[in-house]
């Protein structure tokens, strides 16, 4: 290591620890030990642009261990990014652009959120599938316009995560050869060193996955750090792991290589002895000593780096000017203009499971909408996804558009997330419902990140039969309302259905689940009833009261044909009752006032809501007045039919709770 090396790193190094310090929280032990690894890969490999932290064809990088963040925002801003030695200073701290996990909707260079351990590592492998599919798509004989690669820091904590066993065996698979993670093989997690619960061969676990994997016995050995990233770059069939013996916490005489580094602040007594340790000042702190700004500032070479490959963007458009136009109106997020009008409208009375006519819909998209891609973790046929068509991205056919995720929910979750991030395409994948608690840290992720993902979830109730409570969700519903910024939407029939890909596809900042029903449901028809388009908004008058409204219905999903019977039962008896569709809460929430008052008018006290799982959430609807004909318990194993009648979720049910609430009122 030259002097001017060592410079650098400790510069990175000890911003991390003062920035930890001044906040009295972090994680300086990471920064220490990774140090020397992230100077050689940003300042040597890493094809970036500071100035434009958005350049399509830039490299891409993932801090999976995110508890690390101030490594990142050291490199960050070391190397010409718009974060400010005043950013680090505030890291940890109300409205700071440092916070304590990185995100990447506050922080200018940050490709994605990550701190939940293993996420990072699966968003990655989708940066590599976009870019695989992409360059497929794009790319001509002397035109490689895609043409960059995702490099990350991986932990420990990550590689004991399941999610990175799902997403490293995908990885090998299809053979991303274009994907590159630093494992920081420190052996310490937060209860100790790492034997009493990780002692596997990680390497040969690799190995094993299809992966090319490289060992550096020393994290301070630059050298030996730069040929191995050399030699995964020239590997261009398998990803690549590259072994990187760390000592945690670097330099910290009393902490290094103890768990006590790891979540912690060192201490003014121990940054003290480290920093003589290591032969850095103790004052100032933030020091950034002369001749580092220049030696990892990468906004010149950047901007060079911009400049030739926007020159060779227009020879591209010259040489192909259809696909040049395509390219940009897939990364600027365009849709074709006529998109909607090839969504199918469905006729009134043949009755469809909504995940037929969900399937119906997703080929009428697919035929429509090119960059739309997709898959299913080993369910297509049961979630009606099979993009007709269409043909199976693979290692060696990367312009298909069908993702086979294998039976991998949460990494299928996390690396669509990737895809979205990476930008250029629309990417869904499939389950079932119930599975969505396999997925869910992923989805949560996809909320507070904003991002687009579609997630068709079928078998969306008791209604799927006979496999009984094991795969019946009942309190799924409620579980992913409450998860902010998702649409939850359940569509009650085939064009509410297609209305919901709708709101699905148009959607900019959020991600979408559509839970899809295994059971037929009858199409409605919409000659005597609210147009479906009324989903957009969350929720809408569905079936008019003959006069004011004593009573209102309320149905989603599979339950909203119950809720229409009761209402004409109702009016049949001389009550006047209104039926509602409300088969996404958050959009109707979104509504202006006077909208929702419209729908649910507030003198009309006697509502009851009808849905096949837990009541809990529903009285913010029903009112002190109202109540809910669901299910508080676990399902059973039956025909659907049976199961209905056996919980009491009937147009019976319901008419007698209007009933009941009526009789209540007018006692009042």
């Amino acid at each position: 290591m030259t002097d001017r090396e060592e410079q650098a790193i400790n510069t990175i190094r000890f911003l991390a620890v003062d920035a930890v310090q001044k906040a009295n929280s972090g994680h300086p032990g990471m920064p220490m030990g990774c140090a020397p690894m992230a100077y050689v890969l940003w300042t040597e490999f890493l094809r970036h642009a500071p100035k434009s932290p958005t350049w399509l064809d830039r490299d891409r990088f993932v801090l999976s261990a995110g508890h690390g963040s101030m490594l990142l925002y050291a490199l960050l801003h070391l190397t010409g990014y718009d974060l400010g030695i005043e950013d680090l200073k505030n890291f940890r701290q109300l409205d700071s652009r440092t916070p304590g996990h990185p995100e990447n909707f506050l922080t200018p260079g940050v490709e994605t959120t990550t701190g939940p351990l293993g996420q990072g590592f699966a968003n990655g492998v989708g940066f590599a599938i976009a870019e695989k599919h992409l360059a497929a798509v794009f790319n001509r004989p002397g035109h490689d316009i895609i043409d960059h690669r995702t490099f990350g820091i991986v932990s420990d904590g990550d590689l004991m995560e399941g999610i990175s066993h799902e997403a490293a065996s995908l990885a090998g698979h299809l053979g991303l050869g274009k994907l590159i993670y630093l494992y920081d093989d420190n052996h310490i997690s937060i209860e100790g060193d790492t034997k009493i619960a990780f002692t596997e061969d990680v390497d040969a676990r690799f190995r094993a996955y299809g992966w090319h994997v490289q060992h550096v016995p020393d994290g301070n050995d630059v050298a030996t750090i730069r040929s191995a990233i050399t030699n995964a770059i020239e590997e261009r069939d398998k990803p690549s792991l590259i072994s990187i013996r760390t000592i945690i916490g670097y330099g910290s005489p009393n902490k290094q290589n103890t768990e006590k580094v790891h979540g912690s602040p060192l201490g003014p007594d121990e940054v003290k002895l480290a920093k003589d340790n290591l032969g850095w000042p103790e004052t100032p702190t933030f020091l950034v000593p002369d001749g580092v700004y220049d030696d990892m500032d990468a906004q010149s070479e950047g901007e060079a780096r911009v400049r030739e490959w926007e020159s060779r963007l227009a020879a591209y458009a010259e040489a192909y000017p259809e696909l040049a136009r395509q390219l940009e109106s897939w990364f600027a997020g365009t849709l074709p203009a006529d998109w909607e009008s090839a969504v199918p409208t469905f006729e009134a009375g043949k009755g469809l499971a909504s995940r037929e006519s969900g399937g119906k819909v997703l080929d009428a998209l697919a035929a429509a909408i090119p960059n739309l891609i997709g898959g299913s973790a080993d369910l297509a046929g049961s979630n009606k996804t099979e993009l007709k068509g269409r043909s199976s991205f693979q290692g060696d056919s990367p312009d298909g558009t069908i993702f086979h995720f294998g039976v991998r929910e949460h990494a299928m979750a996390a690396i669509t997330n990737g895809i979205v991030l990476h930008g250029g395409l629309i990417p869904f994948c499939a389950s079932f419902l119930v599975f969505t608690d396999y997925l869910r840290p992923s989805l949560r992720l996809a909320a507070l990140m904003g991002l687009p993902v579609v997630h068709v979830m079928t078998h969306d109730s008791i209604g799927l039969g006979e496999d009984g409570p094991t795969h019946q969700p009942v309190e799924h519903y409620m579980a992913l309302r409450v998860i902010p910024n998702l649409n939850f939407i359940r569509p009650g029939d085939a064009n509410e259905t297609a209305e919901a890909w709708k709101v699905a596809i148009k959607s900019k900042d959020a991600p979408t689940v559509l839970a899809l029903s295994r059971q037929r449901l009858a199409t409605l028809d919409r000659t005597a009833m609210g147009a479906a388009s009324g989903v957009a908004r969350g929720g809408y008058v569905l079936k008019e009261s003959s006069a004011e409204p004593e009573a209102i219905v309320i149905g989603t999903g599979s339950e909203l044909q119950i809720a229409v019977e009761a209402g004409e039962r109702l009016e049949s008896e001389g009550i006047s009752t209104r039926v509602v569709s409300l088969p996404c809460w958050r959009l109707f929430d979104q509504q202006p006032e006077s909208y929702r008052k419209q729908v649910l008018p507030p003198q009309t006290s006697v509502r009851v809501a009808v849905e096949a799982g837990v009541t809990l959430g529903w009285e913010r609807y029903v009112g002190t007045h109202g109540s809910v004909v669901g299910l508080d318990t676990f399902g059973a194993s039956a025909p659907a039919e049976e199961l209905y009648e056996h919980f009491g979720i009937t147009a019976d049910a319901v008419v007698a709770r209007v009933k009941q609430a009526l009789n209540v009122v007018s006692e009042g």
